[in-house]
């Protein structure tokens, strides 16, 4: 019979491999910038928010906090190293004021972590404690992440129309949220469990609405670039990052 851990095994590893494809969602909007040797109106703000939340998440699955979490840890990890060449291009070809924001709040974040990582080394002394005040932070910042759809979702009623809420990025979202929430529950995990668990129902609901709303979109609108929030729900999570979308 096949254990439950096994089974926690392959779910987490297609967790990894839809969560890899979350990450590499905001590539267009980079081919764009690297073509145009320029971010013109692009807002480095989701890239730095998507690097902290990754960065939070390795700390929880390092082994001196939550053993056990090697899958959390490496999808966090190449989600921390795509995420740090995105804000390089950006920060390249971004002007000497951008480039000064981008390295204070940069800056800021490395100092948060540094001061959460030494603090429960040397606050708590037991992988419970240490998993629970890191859990918390992962949940608090998952969970904000998780909440910025709720705009799009919001236009997308108003306008009645779904130009602005591309299907497979939704898709890939509630799939990635359902299998990182089984992944949680198959070996209880409080912290993964709720910032995945939404995530999974904010990405229903936006499948829903575009069910709703895809015959009331206009089918000649012009074909056009837009920049949307993307989602990164995993274990941490798999976002926010930006995608540009072609309609």
């Amino acid at each position: 019979m096949i254990s439950t851990g096994s089974i926690r095994t392959v779910v987490g590893i297609i967790g990894n491999v839809i969560s890899f494809g979350l990450f590499l969602s905001p590539l267009p909007t980079f081919i764009t910038i690297l073509k145009k040797r320029a971010v013109e109106d692009f807002s480095p703000v989701p890239y730095l928010a998507t690097l902290l939340n990754c960065m939070m998440w390795v700390v929880y699955g390092v082994p001196f906090v939550h053993p056990n979490s090697m899958l959390v840890l490496t999808i966090n990890g190449i989600g921390l190293f795509i995420e740090a060449l995105y804000i390089g291009i950006f920060f390249t070809f971004a002007p000497r004021r951008l480039r000064l924001k981008i390295l204070s709040i940069l800056a800021a974040e490395l100092l948060f972590v540094g001061v959460v990582l030494g603090g429960v080394l040397g606050g708590a002394h037991t992988h419970d404690k240490r998993t629970q005040i890191v859990g918390i932070l992962c949940v608090i910042f998952g969970t904000a992440m998780y909440a910025s759809p709720l705009s799009i979702m919001k236009m997308v009623i108003q306008t009645k129309s779904v130009r602005y809420m591309p299907f497979y990025l939704s898709l890939v979202s509630f799939l990635n949220g359902v299998c990182w929430t089984a992944y949680s529950l198959l070996r209880f995990d409080l912290y993964i469990l709720i910032p995945n668990g939404l995530g999974a129902l904010l990405a229903a609901a936006q499948l829903i609405l575009y069910g709703i709303y895809y015959r009331t979109t206009p089918k000649d609108e012009k074909k056009q670039n837009l920049e949307l929030p993307q989602i990164v729900p995993t274990n941490a999570p798999e976002s926010l990052s930006s995608v540009t979308i072609e309609k």
